[in-house]
């Protein structure tokens, strides 16, 4: 039985994309083509692959099945269009790239610009949410990902920084609240700190030395963005939990102050992932490139 390659390139396409609609743009294809062809294929084969409903795609068990195969047939055309680009003088293309806003604030206004007049070639989208989006699904090149990452065949990651995390305040309010000696005087100050909250409360794990301190504590303050807790903490409204490098500025300029230096949280990771079964393409190799050199200095 003779079936054509692209037809289960286009069959992994809408499994990723979710709908014909989306799956035609990706493909740049009328949609009625794209519905046509996987129909042709369905008849070919003689199973059904989708069961469509008015929301939603449904694989059949069968199309399930197949589509392990479908996905070989799009990597391996993605393969060789990565390297037909590998071989090209200069890496070229639209990058799309998605990482928190509080990591692009760590300076990589300067190096993306810097990153685009060195390949004129490369056109870049960002995406500066905390979301974590599906890179394969949504065609993304790049992510940066904080802390543990899930375990996903798909994807490959490059660990780009590895950063403590620390408790700081502003000199306005140690000089009206005071400042914590040890941990457990954290229950008497506001505290504001980043996700999850679990039933009112967050744990703050501490270590000094080989000492651990470990707690559950009310917070007056949760948010998921290193830079809002220590903006709202140079206000002097609390203690703020957050990375060094994005408390560094706040210290030198005496907006904040450490406190509890001798205790620290465990370092958190900032990972790089990109899809793991593509060869990477030229233009994100050298993105990926900048981003390690730029991270040297934190």
């Amino acid at each position: 039985m003779d079936i054509d390659p692209a037809d289960l390139l286009l069959f992994a396409r809408i499994v990723e994309c979710g709908s014909f609609s989306l799956a035609a743009e990706r493909v740049q294809l009328p949609k009625s083509t794209v519905s046509r062809r996987i129909s042709l294929l369905e008849g070919h084969l003689g199973e059904r692959l989708l069961q469509r409903t008015t929301r939603k795609l449904v694989l059949t068990e069968f199309g399930s099945i197949l589509l392990e195969h479908a996905r070989r047939v799009a990597d391996e055309t993605e393969a060789a269009g990565a390297l037909a680009q590998h071989r090209q003088g200069a890496p070229s293309g639209l990058l799309r790239v998605s990482m928190p806003a509080d990591f692009f604030d760590l300076g990589l206004s300067e190096i993306v610009a810097g990153f685009l007049a060195r390949y004129p070639a490369i056109s870049l989208e960002l995406d500066l949410s905390p979301r974590r989006v599906d890179l394969v699904a949504e065609n993304f090149d790049l992510a940066i990902r904080m802390g543990d990452l899930p375990d996903d065949a798909t994807l490959a990651a490059r660990r780009i920084l590895r950063s403590g995390l620390g408790l700081y305040a502003a000199p306005g309010y140690a000089s009206v609240r005071g400042l914590p000696e040890h941990p457990d005087d954290l229950f008497r100050h506001d505290l504001l700190s980043l996700p999850p909250r679990i039933n009112g409360l967050v744990r703050w794990p501490l270590t000094r030395g080989k000492v651990l301190w470990e707690r559950e504590l009310p917070v007056r303050v949760l948010a998921n963005s290193p830079e809002l807790l220590m903006r709202m903490a140079s206000t002097g409204i609390g203690i703020g939990a957050s990375t060094e490098p994005i408390a560094r500025p706040y210290l030198e300029q005496g907006k904040l102050v450490r406190v509890l230096p001798e205790w620290s949280f465990p370092q958190v990771t900032a990972w790089a992932v990109f899809p793991g079964r593509r060869l990477m393409p030229a233009k994100t190799r050298v993105f990926l490139d900048a981003l390690e050199e730029a991270m040297k200095d934190y």
